[in-house]
């Protein structure tokens, strides 16, 4: 069980939009874990679109606790890792996927500080 990938597939089954699918089996930089967990291939059918509306469910992902609480990506990071331990599964993915996470949560901090929308507070 890989969360993307089962989410991706029960959007699937219900008939939802490929690019939804393939939003949701990429979110995070899930084929990195993917990979980890050997089910790269089946992640990898779903196309990573590249695209700003890409990065922003990263940063909703990568700002927002378990509770639901605003986070910056750094606690958000660390708040995964103690969850799970450095040492896990998902400690191991933190360790390759966070260039791409952190890249980014800036990318859309950039867009939405662009745009002249303030930044939301933290805590």
């Amino acid at each position: 069980m890989f969360h993307p990938l089962d989410g991706a597939r029960f959007l699937q089954a219900l008939g939802m939009p490929t690019r939804l699918c393939a939003l949701v089996a990429r979110h995070s930089c899930a084929l990195k874990e993917a990979e980890l967990r050997d089910c790269g291939a089946d992640v990898a059918e779903f196309p990573d679109e590249e695209t700003p509306v890409r990065d922003a469910l990263w940063y909703c992902d990568m700002v927002t606790g378990p509770d639901g609480q605003r986070l910056t990506v750094d606690d958000r990071l660390a708040e995964i890792r103690n969850r799970y331990g450095p040492e896990s599964l998902v400690g191991r993915f933190l360790d390759v996927a966070q260039p791409e996470l952190v890249a980014a949560v800036e990318r859309t901090i950039g867009r939405y500080t662009a745009a002249g929308i303030p930044q939301p507070k933290y805590g």
